[in-house]
């Protein structure tokens, strides 16, 4: 096929940019990213967004005011200052990286409590292998601090930058089915949350929830409406060692590796290369702590970038998107992901150079990364590639998980729709990711996964333009809808656009547990907003119908105007699931 001298350009200017970032990348200094509350006054004000910038509607929340405290005391005084009056309060952590507007208060006139200077380690009992530390802090602060102490958190999500109770409120998670699994929430064994209270208690009061608090099942998963997480007290295990190996392997039998991996290898995942036909299988053991290897994870993705080559890449991007071919864009996409695999998507042996497989480290130097947070501000000289302040990288993160069980047949349906036309994937899905399964346990918290099973994540273009359709959108669309409703899967907590939590309460068989706790810990709704409680089912629907919904992942599409049928498309039924309804081009239809 022939590609467009549009495309050619794209495709020049996306080689020049990776190249650069391969040379450039352990030069740069990284500019961390902003506070996600900016106030007008003082902390007076205010707008809360997440560090990417944009909720998924778009919208902009605001805040009368921000508090910032630094001990337990002065946290117990935020809580009480806002329940006294019967103010909207949200928590927003140091980055907050939820996609959903979980940090958003009701209303212009509610408060946000920022855990940001919550960020101290506690203590740390060695004999016990117990770590205890501030709500605010940092992952990366805190498997350095266990490391340091000789312990290791079992499991963690691979992004470092989200703070503890940010990711105990959306169930993140890591990759693992053995032990207790890889959901950080499930290592908790203690908890001190500051909730809301009668006038005769001040307001405000500490609940300190064991291991055996029934309450604590509600609590390490919250979604952030039980109150604001104090302290965190979390079992480790003894510093342990890792050997990473990343294989490569055709798709042939994706269906059936899906359903063993998890069981074969404790840290295992896997990452579909679509339009490649291929599947790189992460072999990641525990081995004996003797075994020689300093190695890192350092993942490409998060490290610091020159910020002219992350502008010039969204052009490139931008150009692919909206003049190419899908020959142009099957060739960009071969070079990104090409580009990934020379650079052994991070790892190094050493913490400098990549000699070959197996890379053997610690646990904390593995299991996460995100270099582009720890230099020093350089003038944005330098970013992580989705800082807001730059015209970068914009995306969406569709997350959700489908049971262990179902996991072959949904995969066998990823496979089918593929096959119809591999150069639609080109477009729907970044190919420097791909499409990333984890391994997720059963979960006794009252929203975590109700049963072992198999999270998708895909990373896909986003407009800055609202209503703009993006090529191939139906693509994803379908898979999504597929997953979620022929599969019965969930959405992650943390992730997804609205679309994809419609209804998802229901899925839930201790969910009415988990509102009997809220309704207990905060009768008068003070950590609720719309949005919270239209995703527990409480009052109204996730979906926002209007002009262009589906577009934006706001709705499923019943009807042409939920499209973009000026742009030419329109509403029709998937490819292989065909009760999904995605917005389709009329030519690809």
């Amino acid at each position: 096929m022939s590609v467009s001298r549009g495309g050619k350009r794209a495709m020049e200017s996306l080689l020049m940019v990776l190249s650069l970032a391969v040379v450039l990348v352990h030069l740069a200094g990284g500019s961390p990213p902003p506070d996600p509350v900016n106030c007008m006054h003082g902390t007076s004000n205010c707008t809360i967004t997440n560090t990417y910038g944009s909720f998924t509607d778009r919208t902009i929340c605001r805040a009368a005011k921000v508090t910032y405290p630094g001990t337990e005391q002065e946290l117990v005084a935020a809580v009480a200052a806002v329940a006294s009056t019967k103010q909207k309060v949200k928590v927003a952590t140091k980055h907050s990286h939820s996609i959903p507007k979980l940090a958003c208060p009701g209303g212009d006139d509610g408060t946000i409590i920022s855990t940001a200077r919550l960020n101290r380690t506690v203590c740390i009992d060695v004999a016990k292998r117990l770590m205890t530390v501030e709500s605010g802090m940092v992952l990366r602060d805190l498997i350095e601090a266990a490391a340091a102490a000789g312990l290791s958190l079992p499991h963690s999500p691979y992004w470092y930058g989200l703070t503890i109770g940010g990711l105990l409120g959306t169930g993140a998670h890591g990759s693992s089915l053995w032990g207790k699994g890889g959901a950080v929430h499930e290592y908790v064994v203690g908890m001190r949350i500051v909730t809301p209270a009668p006038a005769s208690q001040g307001f405000a009061v500490v609940r300190e929830l064991d291991a055996d608090h029934p309450d604590l099942h509600a609590a390490k998963v919250s979604l952030g409406v039980l109150g604001v997480i104090s302290q965190v007290t979390l079992t480790m295990q003894p510093l342990f060692k890792r050997s990473v190996t990343l294989v490569r392997r055709d798709d042939s039998d994706f269906q059936e590796q899906v359903a063993v991996w998890g069981d074969l290898h404790e840290f295992g995942d896997m990452t579909w290369l679509p339009h490649q036909g291929k599947v790189v299988y992460r072999r990641d053991d525990r081995v004996d702590v003797s075994t020689p290897g300093n190695g890192l994870n350092d993942l490409l993705l998060f490290h610091p970038s020159p910020t002219r080559g992350l502008i010039d890449a969204r052009v490139a991007e931008e150009r692919l998107q909206e003049n190419s071919t899908d020959a142009a864009r099957c060739e960009a996409a071969a070079l990104q992901a090409a580009t990934s695999e020379r650079s052994s998507n991070g790892f190094t042996n050493d913490g400098v150079a990549f000699t070959g497989y197996p890379v053997v480290g610690y646990q904390h130097r593995i299991q996460a990364s995100g270099a582009c947070l720890n230099g020093p501000d350089d003038g944005l000289l330098t970013a992580c590639a989705w800082d807001p302040r730059i015209r970068g990288s914009f995306y969406y993160n569709s997350g959700f998980s489908v049971a262990l069980s179902k996991a072959p047949a949904f995969v066998a349906d990823m496979k089918r729709l593929r096959d119809l036309n591999p150069d639609l994937f080109c477009a729907a899905v970044d190919a420097r990711v791909g499409v990333l399964l984890r391994y997720i346990k059963a979960s006794t918290a009252y929203l975590g996964k109700p049963e072992d099973s198999i999270d998708i994540d895909i990373v896909h273009y986003r407009s800055r333009t609202d209503g703009m359709p993006r090529a191939h959108a139906d693509v994803v669309d379908e898979i999504e809808q597929m997953a979620l409703h022929k599969y019965g899967g969930l959405p992650h907590w943390g992730k997804n656009r609205n679309l994809a939590f419609d209804g998802a309460i229901a899925r839930y068989p201790k969910a009415r547990e988990f509102l009997g706790v809220k309704d207990r810990y905060d009768p008068e709704g003070l950590f609720s907003s719309e949005w919270t409680d239209e995703v527990l089912g409480i009052s109204g629907s996730p979906n926002i119908i209007k002009k262009g919904c589906a577009i934006e992942g706001l709705c499923v599409c019943s009807n042409d105007s939920h499209c973009a049928p000026e742009q030419g498309y329109f509403c029709r039924p998937g490819k292989v699931y065909k009760e999904a309804r995605v917005c389709s081009f009329i030519k690809d239809y």
